[in-house]
């Protein structure tokens, strides 16, 4: 095994690092035989801390010392965590059209591979539509709210959180109401929703909050108007959302501004709401769009002249076919379509440094990653979440 141009975390002084009794135990099951023949435990150890999840499986029966390290994942990820991996993974929430089985998929946005997790522990069978993903990426936290019960199409109140360390779900505290379709967005560390439909299934105009550190939602300010949500974002500390664009596209679609420092909800912009026309994603400090229109083209918003803009770059590949999820991380957006292809978007910023331009201008570029083998899966929603 060469490990010519390997980059490797800086462990040197590999006991030096020991921070916790896990690794005490993990360097006492080091003793007699190395992890690999040949290489020193602490280079042996940063390697197989890279093995995609989808091994793990095959790795756990070459030995003992594996077994240890590879059939614990919640060993595992502590392990990672400890010697400072951080690597981001997409989590799609997908179904299955004709079954209406519902699964968590992930893939390794490092090795390109998937692998699944377990199921939420729910009471009731959930539909795939109507739920709110909320993530903490960094600390690798993801919460999914509300939604709705398949059988009986009612609005369900239930939260459940998923941590990657230990790869398991707990149940928390539920919302004080029940919601569906709803608004949602992580604004200083505090959960936000807003909106959507109630039990009765009437448009809601409630709000609240979530402090994950305390674990108790509390009601802020009331929006002003019942609406369910079509889309949501975080810009500039303030919650938006929009009821998007209602066919027979007659009337104006409604969007409200939520800002956490005053707690008052304002009207959105008419040009922000009504180029409001697919899912968007934060990049840059700017508010994008994957149209549903425009041959789903990217689009950006400018504030100083409330109005949009087609970037320059190719359209959504062909290989993403309606409906999709969309997400993004740094500056790159992650689409998955049918089948769970994802289509990567790499967006550049075209101002140079030292340009006086103070509108900025960008483009997109896109590859393609395969969907696992045979899973005709539909995306429901996604999220970037480092390991």
């Amino acid at each position: 095994m060469s490990l010519k141009g390997f980059k490797m975390k800086s462990v040197s002084g590999f006991r030096s690092l020991i921070k916790s009794s896990l690794l005490l135990e993990f360097e006492l099951s080091l003793r007699g035989e190395p992890l690999i023949p040949g290489l020193p435990d602490d280079v042996a150890l940063n390697c197989l801390l890279r093995v995609p999840i989808e091994s793990h499986s095959a790795c756990k029966v070459v030995c003992k010392r594996w077994r240890f390290l590879f059939g614990n994942k919640d060993r595992f990820f502590t392990l990672r965590k400890e010697l400072g991996f951080k690597h981001p993974w997409l989590f799609v929430f997908a179904f299955h059209k004709c079954t209406g089985e519902i699964r968590w998929q992930v893939l390794d946005l490092t090795n390109f591979s998937w692998h699944s997790i377990p199921s939420m522990p729910c009471k009731d069978i959930i539909s795939p539509h109507g739920v709110s993903c909320v993530p903490f990426p960094h600390e690798g936290v993801l919460f999914v709210c509300g939604g709705m019960a398949a059988d009986l199409h009612c609005p369900l109140d239930s939260v459940f959180k998923y941590e990657i360390h230990k790869d398991c779900w707990t149940v928390t505290k539920k919302m004080n109401a029940a919601r569906s379709f709803f608004a949602s967005g992580v604004i200083n560390g505090m959960i936000y929703v807003a909106g959507g439909n109630s039990a009765a299934l009437f448009e809601l105009d409630s709000a609240e909050v979530l402090d994950p550190t305390i674990g108790n939602w509390h009601p802020i300010a009331s929006m002003g108007t019942h609406m369910a949500s079509y889309d949501s974002a975080v810009l500039n500390g303030k919650l938006l959302v929009t009821e998007g664009w209602l066919w027979p596209f007659l009337v104006s679609p409604r969007g409200r501004v939520y800002d956490p420092t005053t707690n008052h909800w304002e009207n959105m912009t008419v040009g922000l709401r009504e180029g409001w026309t697919g899912s968007s994603v934060v990049v840059y400090g700017h508010l994008f769009v994957v149209s549903e229109l425009e041959r789903m083209k990217l689009k950006v918003y400018y504030p100083d002249t409330d109005s949009w803009e087609t970037i320059q770059g190719p359209p959504l590949p062909e290989q993403i076919c309606k409906p999709f999820a969309v997400n993004a991380c740094d500056n790159i957006i992650y689409v998955v379509g049918h089948n769970l292809h994802v289509a990567v978007g790499y967006i550049s910023n075209l101002n140079r440094a030292d340009s006086s331009e103070k509108k900025w201008s960008f483009s997109v570029h896109w590859h393609v990653i395969s969907g696992p083998i045979l899973s005709d899966l539909t995306p429901s929603c996604s999220q970037v979440l480092f390991a």
